[in-house]
């Protein structure tokens, strides 16, 4: 009976897995080219606000990524994840530096990149469970060899938290300065994100004394990449570094 009962029990179990695999593959294919309408994220939010009684506030315009100001592209690699050109969606010498100083007792740092995050808000929910994180690590993945770097940015300005109820570069930059997120400037773009961290709480316009200063660093930093953000630069090295066939 008790044999039974685990050989069920472990076919359930594989038989859910595969499942499981074959189902995130695919939706990972198919998101490589249909705009996503709607995360998990959105949704919470939304039953957050049902549940206060001050009605649902939700913007979101998904735009492809040329009606993305390429100032914004770059601020947001300059401020999130500066490595996001060169890994494979971990950044493990910043995971390594963040352990460093959690386990000093310093603030708690994250070390999430830009593909974590675009495969934490369009696949998964909020959380830091050991479960949640693992299923990150492998959408991660996933996205990063179903998608190109293009596709990773274009959904993630397209996905991402700006504000209380504005989700996306374009609602955001509709939201913040009245105007397209293809016409943003670099002033703009580093102040949308400086805010990233916490849009629930920071301003993009006005902004505080801190975001004022964060804004600051992000222009500093986006100067000394040149103020562009080149996807080809990396692939390139790459293949050069690939030995010729006789």
């Amino acid at each position: 009976m008790l044999r039974k009962i685990l050989i069920k029990t472990w076919t359930i179990f594989w038989k859910t897995c595969v499942a499981f695999v074959i189902l995130s593959v695919v939706s990972v294919v198919v998101f490589r080219w249909v705009p996503i309408p709607l995360t998990p994220l959105m949704l919470i939010r939304n039953v957050e606000q049902m549940g206060s009684n001050k009605g649902v506030v939700m913007k979101h315009d998904w735009v492809p990524l040329e009606d993305i100001s390429p100032k914004l592209q770059l601020a947001v690699v300059c401020s999130e994840d500066q490595n996001y050109l060169k890994h494979y969606g971990l950044d493990f010498g910043a995971i390594e530096k963040a352990m460093k100083e959690n386990e000093k007792g310093k603030r708690v740092r994250g070390a999430s990149t830009i593909s974590q995050q675009t495969a934490k808000n369009v696949f998964l929910w909020p959380g830091r469970s050991y479960l949640r994180k693992a299923l990150e690590v492998w959408f991660t993945l996933l996205i990063e060899t179903f998608w190109n770097k293009e596709r990773i940015m274009e959904v993630y300005l397209n996905s991402i938290e700006m504000g209380k109820g504005v989700y996306g570069a374009e609602a955001a930059s509709q939201h913040w300065f009245h105007k397209s997120a293809k016409a943003l400037t670099k002033d703009e773009s580093a102040a949308i994100a400086a805010i990233l961290p916490n849009p629930l709480q920071y301003k993009a316009n006005p902004p505080s004394t801190y975001i004022t200063g964060r804004k600051a660093w992000i222009k500093q930093q986006m100067n000394f990449w040149g103020n562009k953000l080149d996807y080809n630069k990396y692939k390139d090295d790459e293949e050069k570094e690939v030995p010729a066939r006789n």
